[in-house]
């Protein structure tokens, strides 16, 4: 009878921890199941506006602004490219011009073309220095072929100019779009993948890349 008692005891122990074990069972599952909350990323918002007003203002300002600190280099060593090129067709425009001067007047002491003129001896061309040994025709040379270098340099000091405004441009342009796309994310919604393929020819397959760009919506 006491062992019935006992027997009976532990069918309702046993019913009870395999209750509390399938219910341990549903937690785990439930824990499983769980989404893990997702951490938004921080998006720095810009005012394209004003990053425009600080490029404008001084450029690489805008660049700064938008924390692009890798530009700044870029920017002022395009201005510093550029800027070589004016001063230096600039002053070649000069001296030119300057040597186009003295080679047209009548003074002898004035000779500044002299070392501009390569290639052909003083005493063909200059009727001031050399009156005695001066050819026309070479004079007539000279002096076309330093009205071209004036032109020359002229121009590319102009275009060296046009270069400045154009890069000026450019950075205001580069803030600008930087800051529009601040908060633009487009996080794994696009995926472009590059992979070899063959190509079948008229009798015999090639190598080419296939890129393939999958868009999940």
């Amino acid at each position: 009878m006491r062992f019935q008692l006992i027997l009976k005891e532990g069918k309702y122990i046993m019913f009870f921890l395999l209750f509390l074990l399938a219910l341990s069972q549903q937690e785990m599952i439930a824990q499983d199941t769980l989404v893990a909350p997702v951490k938004s990323k921080k998006v720095l918002k810009l005012s394209s506006m004003k990053a425009t007003m600080m490029a404008a203002a001084l450029p690489g300002s805008g660049q700064i602004y938008n924390r692009k600190y890798w530009k700044i280099p870029v920017v002022y060593a395009g201005f510093g490219g550029i800027g070589y090129f004016v001063v230096n067709n600039s002053n070649m425009y000069s001296r030119y011009t300057k040597a186009y001067q003295d080679f047209t007047d009548k003074i002898p002491s004035t000779d500044s073309y002299i070392n501009l003129i390569r290639g052909i001896s003083p005493e063909r061309y200059d009727p001031v220095l050399y009156p005695q040994s001066a050819n026309a025709s070479d004079y007539t040379a000279v002096k076309n072929g330093l009205i071209r270098q004036i032109d020359y340099f002229r121009k590319y000091r102009d275009l060296s100019y046009l270069g400045i405004v154009a890069w000026y441009i450019i950075s205001i342009l580069d803030a600008n779009v930087d800051a529009s796309l601040s908060d633009y994310d487009i996080g794994e919604n696009i995926n472009v993948a590059v992979a070899p393929v063959q190509v079948p020819g008229y009798y015999f397959a090639t190598t080419g890349v296939n890129v393939s760009l999958r868009i999940n919506f």
